[in-house]
């Protein structure tokens, strides 16, 4: 059974050492995704010259899953291709928004879903990551 592991040079680098991606016959796993962009700032957060803090649970759940579509578009599969989505939600008071924002990419045909809080994720800007499986015939 075929398998490698793909980090891409125009997506975050990761804060570890793990993949992006890895696929595993006609599988292929995302790691945790987050609304990072390759410059190291995030979509949907910002901080201003006082150090105020806005962070929108819509625009960074838009972001991740354009990441993830992204990441697996290195392997010819897209988010039709996702099978399982586990998302961690640093509160759950943003699921309403972060359900908002899955309901423009996907409908009650998309992928099997789970959704946990978490006490926090690896950044203080981050407010959603999401880890994907995908279903992509070599």
């Amino acid at each position: 059974m075929k398998t490698t592991s793909k980090t891409l040079k125009d997506k975050a680098k990761p804060r570890g050492k793990y993949p992006h991606i890895k696929r595993v016959g006609d599988l292929l796993f995302v790691s945790g995704v987050s609304s990072r962009k390759s410059d190291g700032t995030f979509r949907g957060a910002s901080v201003d010259k006082m150090g105020n803090t806005e962070l929108d649970i819509k625009e960074q759940t838009r972001a991740v899953l354009d990441n993830i579509n992204d990441i697996l578009s290195s392997e010819d599969a897209s988010l039709e291709d996702v099978v399982d989505l586990t998302t961690f939600l640093v509160n759950m008071n943003d699921f309403k928004g972060y359900n908002e924002s899955y309901a423009e990419y996907f409908d009650q045909n998309g992928p099997a879903r789970t959704t946990v809080a978490v006490h926090q994720l690896p950044h203080p800007l981050i407010l959603i990551e999401i880890k994907v499986t995908a279903f992509c015939p070599l």
